[in-house]
């Protein structure tokens, strides 16, 4: 299966292992020309149409970013692709330009396989969900392909790697341009932060949309000093504008940014309160159910204790013939 990737790329798994794990702001690796040609082109004429069905974000809105999972039911060429994925050829391969070991293909592409965005879309820094949601391995790596035969510098949607986003006079960037056939293969931490500006495509190029392939790979085990508790997918919201500063008059577009800005932050805010009130319901159903499950346990004991002082009350029966 591995003759579907470049043969130059496979040749250098050693090389590109070494810098993997020296890149910063955390361990990560671009590859251009990731697939051989005519497989680039068969993905990119087969990638499936935006559908609002596939398009639900994590406030349960319809937004501008379709996720498409399954990807064998796409068509054959996608059917290969998942072939390769899971195939052990792949996976070693994986391994050695990452250096982590026994990696675990996702047969339920959990949050990954076709990705579209359409513009306007965006993605704040983030770091991802730590185990897979229904087999609870650890989240070891992203690996990203991208579709898109055109891209300008200016269009916004390329990948930004963040140190820390929570601290933005610290924070180091390093912004990836999503040209068609680049790979991004990066480490899954608690500090691999990563997200993308808005998408804004000239008048001429409104057609187009940012598109890619997610695969996510896990391990049984990881690292004892990487683990933490399970958790979802944290945001950290973006910073103001550098130019929104004391001084400064706002412009149209500046208004509509802070706009912006602010609505996401409510809207996140509204997020977490429902969230809270859910945790807070489920909390308060479970003690109540335990409330009960004690009072019937003191009703069965107590009911014992009855019964047992019954049997050792009764006298001595006497035994015929004796």
């Amino acid at each position: 299966m591995l003759e579907l990737i470049n043969p130059k790329i496979r040749s250098q798994m050693l090389d590109l292992g070494k810098e993997f794990h020296c890149n910063e702001p955390f361990p990560h690796l671009v590859v251009d020309d990731f697939f051989v040609a005519d497989f680039l082109q068969a993905l990119i004429h087969s990638f499936p149409p935006f559908d609002v069905k596939k398009a639900t974000n994590e406030l349960g809105e319809v937004g501008r970013k379709a996720v498409h999972e399954n990807v064998r039911e796409i068509g054959q060429v996608y059917q290969q692709l998942d072939d390769l994925v899971k195939s052990d050829e792949f996976l070693r391969f994986v391994s050695g330009i990452t250096m982590i070991p026994d990696l675990i293909y996702d047969p339920e592409y959990i949050g990954g396989g076709t990705h579209e965005n359409l513009e306007g879309q965006e993605l704040d820094p983030h770091v991802d969900f730590n185990y897979h949601t229904s087999r609870k391995w650890h989240r070891r790596l992203n690996l990203l392909v991208y579709l898109n035969p055109e891209w300008g510098v200016d269009w916004g949607g390329a990948i930004e790697l963040h140190s820390n986003p929570w601290k933005p006079d610290e924070n180091r960037v390093k912004t990836i341009l999503p040209v068609a056939n680049r790979m991004v293969v990066f480490e899954t931490s608690e500090r691999s932060w990563h997200g993308f500006k808005q998408i804004r495509f000239p008048e001429e190029r409104k057609h187009l949309s940012r598109k890619s392939i997610a695969l996510y790979f896990y391990t049984q085990e990881r690292p004892q000093e990487e683990i933490t508790a399970e958790h979802g997918t944290f945001y950290v919201h973006r910073a103001l504008p550098e130019e929104i500063r004391e001084g400064h008059t706002l412009t149209e577009s500046d208004v509509q940014n802070l706009q912006l800005l602010l609505t996401k932050r409510d809207q996140w805010i509204q997020f977490l309160y429902s969230r809270e009130i859910k945790f807070s319901t489920d909390a308060g159903n479970k003690n109540e159910e335990l409330r009960l499950h004690k009072e019937e346990l003191k009703k069965l004991q107590s009911s014992w204790r009855y019964r047992l002082a019954k049997i050792l009350s009764w006298p001595s029966q006497k035994i015929p013939g004796k």
